[in-house]
């Protein structure tokens, strides 16, 4: 797990089937991004087939860790696809409204995901 000791903030990963989910949570701003960023570059070192990035959790998501998703896109090609699980107003929405999603697969659930 990463993130600080007052539970604001955290990343875990976790295998499901050929792929790595990073399920995240708390606010996702510019003091927790690059904490973000690091949890995917360690995944993605490994190649995984599959990257999940699980918002799911995630109660507020500013636009840095909206870049850090764009700047995982770009890093995980060729050899990983990313995917994104984002549902509701603090994650989905803002997503939609950067035009974020026509860059980097958003789906509803990790099942949704996992089925791509």
């Amino acid at each position: 797990m990463v993130g600080p000791g007052n539970g604001a903030f955290a990343v875990e990963e976790s295998r499901v089937k050929k792929a790595v989910v990073l399920t995240v949570s708390g606010e996702v701003d510019m003091l927790t991004a690059p904490q973000l960023e690091e949890a995917i570059r360690t995944a993605l070192d490994s190649r995984p087939a599959v990257l999940i990035v699980d918002l799911s959790k995630v109660e507020f998501l500013a636009s840095a860790g909206m870049s850090v998703l764009v700047t995982a896109q770009a890093e995980a090609q060729p050899h990983t696809r990313l995917a994104v699980v984002a549902e509701g107003a603090a994650t989905s929405r803002p997503i939609k409204l950067m035009g974020i999603d026509s860059v980097v697969p958003l789906f509803r659930d990790l099942d949704s995901a996992l089925g791509e």
